[in-house]
């Protein structure tokens, strides 16, 4: 009987190596979707939240100047004090300017609103009106 040596540098065979990659494969092609919804998901719940802080903001602007900002104010009367405003007691957002949607575009802002008595709307990820599901338009009347 010879008497064998067990190498320490043993490596893993092809087989084992072709194993653990197809399980990997596997498992990234069940979790990887799954995992990519609840990003997209993440996007419009955070859009969704901003737009209830705007909503907070608007109505403490409000009770200060004693009406809602134009929509030729827009947003950014939350920030910036609008020429000829009394009683404007802002900033009334914690950041710096009016933050973006969570796609990097700027929301909507209407007074007075078709939806709601203002209209503060995020057009989704395709930037456009309409759409479904991460498409879909997020706003504070919809």
């Amino acid at each position: 009987m010879k008497n064998r040596i067990k190498s320490p540098n043993r490596g893993f065979t092809l087989v084992e190596l072709l194993v653990v990659l197809a399980i990997l494969g596997l498992l990234a092609g069940l979790v990887g979707p799954r995992v990519l919804n609840q990003l997209g998901g993440a996007k419009s719940k955070t859009a969704g939240v901003q737009i209830k802080d705007f909503e907070q903001a608007l109505e403490l602007y409000k009770l200060d100047v004693g009406r809602f900002p134009t929509t030729e104010e827009g947003l950014s009367a939350l920030v910036a004090q609008p020429s000829g405003t009394n009683g404007w007691n802002g900033p009334y957002l914690k950041s710096s300017g009016v933050p973006k949607d969570p796609w990097g575009r700027d929301y909507r802002y209407r007074f007075p609103g078709q939806q709601a008595e203002v209209d503060i709307i995020s057009l989704g990820a395709d930037g456009a009106e309409g759409g479904e599901g991460e498409n879909a338009d997020i706003g504070n009347a919809r």
